[in-house]
């Protein structure tokens, strides 16, 4: 059975990009993050609300007071599992890319290599995806914070009457949401950049490794073949076949016989 170059290749460890643990942690951080995506939307329909009620004060006639629509514990609890859930994801992917990255050799030969379209492309493509993981990421942490806060505000005496109630605009949960999806998205997106210069890479590697194969064959002079010598007492003699006939033989024949007619 031939031998060929992928038999001789080294085999993928299991922290290497492309790996199937790189995948699967790929996948487990984007369910991470679609998972914190669904705590972000029933904290959004389940966050508290304000309620206005008219009540008469000691001799100064009637005033306002608001009460609050629930405790926010299912909006609390919610909040901070997306919280936690997107922080997973977003540790899970970076610290696998950090260890990918830093044992890959053929990332470093990019960096070495600052003049190439392929590597400048690469390089800007994964500056975008880094920083706007970690804004996104950023941004999408302090809109759950700031939802914590104010929801873990009114845990005990939430229907107490009060002068003044602070709630939760409409769509804060929600955006906190969208903006971890885009998070472990931006991250994929980062992954499968580093993944296409591995790839690129070793595709380069191996055209290199064909060509210097190909030259070292055709390089070598052939080796030039030995004398015949021949044997004692050999002489080579023509082998005739006697049934064959040239065309001569036949026009002489066809003129010996119209001579006869």
């Amino acid at each position: 059975m031939a031998v060929t170059h992928a038999d001789l290749a080294p085999s993928r460890r299991n922290f290497d990009l492309g790996s199937k643990t790189g995948a699967f942690l790929m996948v487990l951080s984007i369910l991470l993050g679609l998972f914190s995506f669904i705590l972000c939307l029933i904290s959004e329909a389940s966050r508290s609300q304000m309620i206005w009620e008219a009540s008469s004060g000691e001799g100064k006639g009637m005033k306002s007071e608001c009460t609050y629509s629930s405790s926010g514990k299912i909006p609390l609890l919610s909040a901070t599992g997306a919280f936690f859930a997107l922080a997973m994801a977003m540790v899970i992917q970076h610290t696998y890319l950090l260890v990918a990255v830093s044992k890959s050799d053929s990332l470093l030969i990019i960096s070495w290599d600052p003049d190439s379209d392929f590597a400048k492309s690469l390089t800007w493509q994964a500056g975008f995806f880094f920083v706007a993981t970690w804004v996104c990421f950023a941004v999408g942490e302090i809109l759950l914070l700031i939802g914590l806060s104010v929801e873990s505000g009114h845990l005990k005496n939430w229907q107490t009457p009060q002068e003044s109630c602070l709630i939760i605009r409409q769509g804060l949960f929600t955006a906190a949401g969208v903006f971890g999806l885009l998070t472990v998205f931006l991250a994929a997106g980062l992954y499968i950049t580093a993944l296409r210069a591995q790839m690129h890479t070793q595709d380069q590697e191996n055209r290199h490794r064909e060509i210097l194969e190909a030259a070292v064959l055709y390089a070598s002079p052939p080796r030039s073949p030995g004398r015949i010598r021949a044997v004692s007492n050999e002489n080579p003699t023509a082998r005739h076949d006697q049934n064959a006939h040239t065309l001569y033989h036949y026009l002489t024949a066809f003129d010996k016989h119209s001579n006869l007619v």
